[in-house]
């Protein structure tokens, strides 16, 4: 056997190397706008109710400029988010799978439209600010912002929001059984008040509740409830979880990408009035992000979301929560036992914590 050779440190990049990320990672900007101009325009939707169109008819359908859409679907060709039938001018052009879901369709659970306006519309007008904030400090914080916004946060999460109802809860031991026999679940955090429907459509038999500080989201969410006439079984609450619940009269609590959101400070008096929301025996589940605890960590796969979303969230005043302090937090609530912890989709943590029984 010949000699094992020793572990070497990878090679450092070249010059090129870095060239060449930076090239990759402004294409990636241009995509973002591509994408957000795609459904702005409805040019997603239209290929996805009426594929194999050229790039006439298709300017056509919506009232556009062709050669500003010959280019747009050059491009998107490109990026592989178009198939056509040939190469030619003339091509007759379609979506590439599954794009007709993730941005053709908005009722989808993997409809990503949402999150890439929230990136190409308000995190581009945070940046524009980020010079002066970097100096100042200044945020501009979630609460009181446009219905644009509200609706962007909304769709940009609606996917997890599905999965939770549909597969995370009726995953959780006990969680399933406890609200199809009546149970009470309330959502920390409910913005417009996606969630509470899809709730209480997996839970027929539940009694839900949302509360929220936010005055947008929470007229959103209120004409929401009316619209599918659930008002007998969904309350929209405004106001500190701590002041507006009974204690005790939940069995199940949710807070679904909000704990980061919510100022450090305060964060432990929250997880704490949660925790006195819950039954004895209740279950608190967390969908949140959590943030590298070190350098190490910074560059490994799983935190790449939540470190996106700490830079990109950096100019509303959120600060993404490590291990550590998530774990610190639920034990200072009371929540004796460490939660049950695991990483889904694209960097997401779910947290599962029970109030012990008495």
């Amino acid at each position: 056997m010949g000699a094992q050779l020793p572990n070497l440190p990878p090679a450092a990049p070249s010059a090129e190397d870095q060239v060449a990320r930076i090239f990759a990672w402004r294409r990636g900007f241009n995509a973002m706008h591509l994408i957000d101009l795609g459904t702005r325009l409805g040019l997603f939707k239209a290929l996805a109710a009426s594929p194999g169109r050229s790039v006439a008819e298709l300017a056509g359908m919506l009232g556009l400029h062709v050669p500003y859409v010959q280019t747009w679907c050059t491009t998107a060709y490109s990026l592989e988010l178009l198939d056509a039938d040939d190469d030619s001018q003339a091509a007759r052009f379609r979506l590439a799978p599954h794009i007709d879901a993730i941005l053709g369709n908005e009722a989808h659970p993997r409809y990503l439209g949402g999150y890439v306006r929230l990136g190409a519309e308000f995190a581009t007008d945070d940046y524009r600010l980020a010079q002066r904030a970097f100096a100042t400090g200044e945020v501009a914080p979630y609460q009181g912002r446009s219905d644009g916004f509200t609706s962007a946060v909304t769709q940009a999460i609606a996917g997890v929001n599905v999965m939770l109802a549909r597969k995370i809860l009726p995953g959780v031991a006990g969680v399933a059984d406890a609200l199809n026999a009546g149970g009470s679940l309330l959502e920390v955090g409910c913005g417009t008040g996606f969630l509470q429907l899809q709730l209480a459509k997996a839970f027929p038999n539940a009694r839900c509740t949302g509360v929220d500080i936010d005055p947008t989201g929470l007229a959103a969410a209120r004409r929401a409830v009316e619209q599918a006439g659930l008002e007998a079984r969904v309350r929209i609450l405004e106001g500190d979880v701590g002041s507006v619940v009974a204690p005790e009269s939940f069995d199940v609590v949710v807070m679904v990408e909000v704990l980061h959101e919510i100022d450090p400070a305060i964060r432990g008096g929250v997880l704490e009035s949660c925790a006195r929301a819950l039954a004895p025996g209740g279950w608190l589940v967390i969908v949140d992000e959590t943030y590298p605890s070190d350098l190490a960590q910074a560059r490994q796969p799983d935190y790449r979301f939540p470190l996106q979303t700490g830079f990109e969230e950096l100019m509303w005043g959120n600060v993404v929560p490590t291990r550590e302090e998530q774990e610190r937090l639920l034990a200072e609530a009371g929540f004796g036992e460490a939660p049950q912890r695991s990483v889904f989709g694209e960097g997401f943590t779910l947290l599962v914590a029970r109030k012990a029984a008495r």
